[in-house]
């Protein structure tokens, strides 16, 4: 899992996650409380991990960014990847914070 809100959602993230798995913290849009217990962690394993995009030196960035070139299934991006016009951000942005929304959502501003 990827966060980049924070708050409740980063609680909800980590009290979702399955045996083992992993949630990296990039953003804190909703806040930088942390309203969770430590049960995933340890009845789960689940790890927090908080990924630095300020101060990550320059040669960290490029081999993660080739990385992700060279091993991430686009098939499977794709396939959670929807596209709505600027006209719509409003009404996905609300069915998002509704917990409606499953997936990336792209904004296209041209659209």
């Amino acid at each position: 899992m990827v966060d980049a809100v924070g708050s409740h959602t980063l609680a909800n993230a980590c009290a979702q996650t399955r045996y083992g798995g992993a949630v990296a913290a990039c953003g804190l849009a909703q806040g930088m409380d942390l309203p969770a217990t430590v049960a995933p962690f340890i009845l789960r394993g689940v790890r927090l991990i908080g990924v630095d995009s300020v101060m990550c030196p320059q040669p960290r960035r490029q081999h993660a960014w080739q990385t992700l070139a060279s091993d991430l299934d686009r098939g499977k991006l794709d396939a959670t990847t929807s596209e709505v016009g600027l006209a719509k951000a409003i009404e996905v942005a609300s069915a998002l914070l509704g917990g409606k929304v499953k997936g990336r959502v792209v904004v296209n501003v041209n659209a």
